[in-house]
């Protein structure tokens, strides 16, 4: 078999060895750096970050190239004990991308260790047969004698193939598990082709950018639920893009919030995101938000599917 036959969506390799190929699924306990790790081991902005609990709400894929590897991670939505509908579904469709994985990282917030929610994703990996590793996250702000035993406890409960110990934010320890996956994934053809970093449609991945730039600005004043769609999107002869998005909030009071007073919250937003987003686009972005109230959008089956999620029925 040639190489070309091997690899056919003409993915460029060094030429030595097979390919492999393959999903890693993050799961761990909301805040635990999930997304921070994805956009570190990717080398971009894929998944948003932000201080609030729960941002991410459905699976997100970076895509990562490492020796003849092809790594797609899949950064799942923080496991939590859910209260609402909106919560089930993400709890569910972490739970679900972590079963459609050929690796599973679970990574832990090493300051917080095994309490609350993290002990309790522990105790479900024993029902999960996939290979895990396990990944402790902040190891530079933890005691490394803490660290030994925090690694030790959780591997008294579950079987992990490694253990590591890296900081997402400063990439210590990063190149190591990328090393790890390369040659841990199963041997193939890659997915995807070899300069895509994620599969999210621009459109989205615009909705997302100004959704983290809303929750950076009033993540203590609005809650969670907030959602932002893209509603327009215009390529202009010029070479800019005309880009029209919609943020949806629940209540009256909580669209004061997002304007702000006399309009200073969403310029703020607005100008942060078109910054942002004309970096990723490389080109001149020209973006307008709109703030909308729709009452009892969590209950509203289409905006479950607009977010990549899967509406929970009970």
């Amino acid at each position: 078999m040639t190489e070309e036959q091997n690899n056919p969506a003409g993915n460029g390799t060094n030429g030595e060895g097979p390919t492999h190929s393959g999903f890693v699924a993050l799961i761990g306990a909301t805040n635990a750096g999930k997304s921070t790790l994805v956009n570190r081991l990717v080398g971009a902005k894929v998944s948003i970050v932000s201080h609030k609990v729960q941002t991410t709400r459905a699976i997100v894929r970076g895509i990562a190239i490492h020796n003849n590897a092809q790594i797609v991670f899949m950064d799942t939505p923080g496991i939590f004990k859910p209260r609402r509908r909106l919560d089930r579904a993400m709890v569910t469709t972490a739970w679900g991308g972590a079963k459609d994985a050929d690796v599973i990282m679970f990574l832990i917030d090493s300051e917080r260790g095994l309490k609350g929610d993290a002990e309790t994703i522990l105790e479900g990996l024993k029902e999960v047969h996939q290979p895990k590793i396990l990944v402790l996250n902040k190891v530079d702000r933890v005691n490394p004698e803490d660290l030994l035993k925090l690694a030790a406890a959780a591997n008294e409960v579950v079987k992990f193939e490694r253990t590591f110990m890296i900081s997402a934010l400063n990439g210590s320890g990063c190149e190591d598990v990328l090393d790890y996956l390369a040659a841990a994934l199963p041997e193939g053809p890659w997915y995807y082709p070899e300069d895509q970093i994620s599969d999210l449609p621009m459109r989205q991945l615009a909705a997302e950018i100004t959704r983290e730039k809303l929750f950076l600005r009033l993540h203590q004043e609005l809650p969670y639920s907030s959602h932002v769609e893209t509603e327009r999107w215009e390529e202009r002869k010029d070479g800019s893009v005309r880009i029209e998005q919609v943020i949806y909030v629940e209540r009256d009071s909580q669209k004061k919030i997002a304007l702000g007073k006399n309009g200073d919250a969403i310029k703020a937003i607005s100008m942060a995101s078109r910054k942002e987003l004309s970096e990723i686009l490389e080109q001149p972005v020209h973006l307008f938000l709109f703030v909308k109230v729709r009452e009892n959008w969590g209950d509203d089956p289409a905006r479950f599917r607009e977010m990549g999620l899967d509406f929970p029925t009970s």
